[in-house]
């Protein structure tokens, strides 16, 4: 039986990209709702060779609907998750409102859809930074078992939304002819610029979302408190695509080769690595695409047993849109929807 669904905050960035998604994907479904705020309610959207009219996000707006494909905010999902598990739907939510609740799965498609079995209504997707490394990760971690991990990421700005991409733009504008720019979204000015510094600041000197990357790899890799995990996030001048330089220390021998030849026959990663041509990737050639492009490849010099790599990926898609319509696949594929399943 093919499901109902509904796509939350659907004229937002990430939602867009859902639809598209969807589309591109052909997901079957019975039928679907394009939620949004009261703001955009009554708008149209076309989507499948039909228009759409845009219904404002209520609890019973829920009604009938089998899976939700949620980027709505963390406060709008706090208050309508619940509300659409209750209705027997399957929230499948970006925000990071229940990353950590333990009756939650934090999943990454391909990664721990075994987790998707303990949901109780509500499905939790990654930080985008999480997402990429964790199909890098769990493949490498199968074979050798992660001991130490020390991640440095460089973000684009697509990940704090259409207003920071604007601002981007006027601002590298301005910079060029010389004239002085007031940021908004950031900080500090991002053209030409990079930024040490992506959400707030924890007690611990780390940021949110340097302990989101650690506490989320923790859990979605079932690793102990016992690994260290360490993560410095940068905001970086680019449009779209999330880069990250990654030391992965192993409790068993592992070399460049190994980890070359274990990551080229993973599933959602594609190496592109030989420094002899000046091959390796970057955030511009994974815009649009669904794979974790992996390159640098090297035995690290710092630890015994661990290496280096360099990663990129599109966070609008396997950050956000591409694992949401990816759980909803599993979650279908593995028959864990309906009234019957959430009670």
């Amino acid at each position: 039986m093919k499901p109902n669904i509904a796509v939350l905050g659907a004229t937002g960035v990430v939602g867009r990209e859902i639809l598209s998604i969807l589309e591109e994907k052909k997901f079957e479904f019975n039928s679907i709702k394009m939620l949004a705020s009261a703001r955009s309610a009554g708008s149209k959207l076309d989507f499948a060779g039909k228009e759409h009219t845009v219904i404002k996000a209520t609890p019973d707006a829920f009604e009938g609907v089998d899976i939700v494909l949620a980027s709505a905010g963390g406060s709008t999902s706090l208050a309508l998750a619940k509300e659409a598990a209750k209705r027997g739907a399957v929230y499948i939510d970006n925000s990071s409102a229940f990353r950590m609740e333990k009756d939650v799965p934090l999943v990454i498609a391909g990664v721990n859809d075994e987790d998707l079995k303990m949901h109780k209504g509500i499905v939790a997707n990654p930080n985008c930074s999480t997402s990429q490394l964790m199909l890098v990760l769990k493949p490498l971690h199968d074979y050798a078992n992660i001991k130490r991990l020390i991640v440095s990421t460089y973000q684009a700005v697509s990940g704090a939304g259409l207003a920071a991409m604007n601002e981007l733009t006027d601002n590298s504008k301005v910079n060029l002819v010389g004239m002085p720019y007031e940021n908004k979204v950031f900080k500090y000015e991002i053209g030409f610029n990079l930024i040490p510094q992506i959400d707030s600041f924890t007690e611990n000197g780390y940021t949110k979302e340097e302990m989101k990357v650690t506490n989320e790899t923790r859990k979605i890799l079932h690793l102990s408190e016992s690994v260290p995990i360490s993560c410095t996030a940068v905001r970086v001048p680019v449009y779209r695509g999330h880069s990250e330089a990654v030391t992965i220390e192993f409790e068993k021998p592992m070399d460049a080769n190994k980890a070359r030849e274990i990551l080229s026959n993973a599933w959602g990663v594609e190496v592109v690595d030989d420094i002899d041509n000046y091959v390796y990737p970057t955030p511009k050639d994974c815009a649009g695409k669904d794979p974790v492009y992996v390159g640098r490849i090297r035995k690290s010099i710092a630890f015994d047993n661990a290496i280096d790599l360099f990663c990129v990926a599109d966070n609008l898609r396997i950050g956000a849109a591409l694992n949401t319509v990816r759980i909803a696949e599993s979650v279908v594929k593995m028959g864990l929807y309906g009234t019957a399943v959430n009670k």
